[in-house]
């Protein structure tokens, strides 16, 4: 809501690196309740891409217990996701998920979620400090690994990387056909792709869309996506 009006809106970080590292014109889908025609929709896209937000999937979709008072939802966006999710990796469309899409992508797949991981035993802070200023915020957090052989390590040519964390939610259960491909140090799942998708699937935790020029892990990882949606598009023409 902005005043009394409600809005369709997604960051300008996630749209810019879209630009940017993938090379490609984003165009921003919008959640209605209603009328959302999901093959007429992919139909007109090549590849999805599932940005974060500062809302939560409501709990009921992963059969999670009621959400704190006070915690941001966008029923419509979980509806529309959860739609599309299967939808392009049936007929092989890229699809790549950051932060709130990840998550969605792991619901859509029968997993669950920590509501507030760092409440939870056992997990570092994954979260950021609202107080500090952006370029703390995103700076890197902590370590990631890298599964040795999956589709990161190959892309990047690394075993690992430092990334930035600002996510409550995160995963609990991972879902049927989910493949993990990094890990944070605390044991936490912080990236997967779909076993057996015929097409490029990625979710990561983090944030890679943040300055991503800058950043090798990141430029590799839209470049890739990149490169994904002109091949997918190539052979649909």
């Amino acid at each position: 809501m902005q005043g009394e009006h409600p809005f369709h809106m997604v960051g300008e970080k996630y749209l810019q690196a879209l630009a940017d590292g993938a090379d490609a014109y984003p165009v921003a889908l919008p959640s209605l309740a209603e009328g959302f025609d999901v093959l007429g929709i992919i139909h007109r896209l090549d590849g999805l891409f599932l940005a974060g937000s500062p809302s939560n999937l409501e709990p009921h979709h992963y059969m999670g217990d009621p959400s704190a008072p006070g915690t941001w939802h966008d029923p419509e966006r979980d509806i529309n996701a959860l739609a599309l999710i299967p939808a392009v990796i049936r007929v092989g469309m890229p699809l790549f998920a950051v932060c709130r899409g990840f998550q969605e992508m792991n619901v859509s797949f029968g997993g669950s979620l920590h509501q507030k991981v760092h409440e939870v035993p056992g997990y570092h802070l994954h979260k950021e400090n609202p107080d500090d200023p952006l370029e703390l915020q995103y700076s890197a957090s902590h370590q990631v690994e890298f599964v040795e052989g999956g589709l990161l390590h190959r892309m990047t040519g690394t075993k690992g990387a430092a990334v930035n964390s600002l996510h409550s939610q995160a995963v609990d259960q991972l879902g049927e056909e989910l493949e993990v491909e990094a890990w944070a140090d605390d044991g936490l799942v912080e990236a997967f792709t779909v076993r057996n998708a015929p097409g490029f699937t990625l979710g990561v935790q983090w944030h890679p869309e943040w300055k991503v020029l800058e950043n090798p892990v990141s430029t590799a990882i839209f470049r890739e996506f990149g490169d994904a949606c002109r091949a997918y598009r190539l052979r649909n023409l």
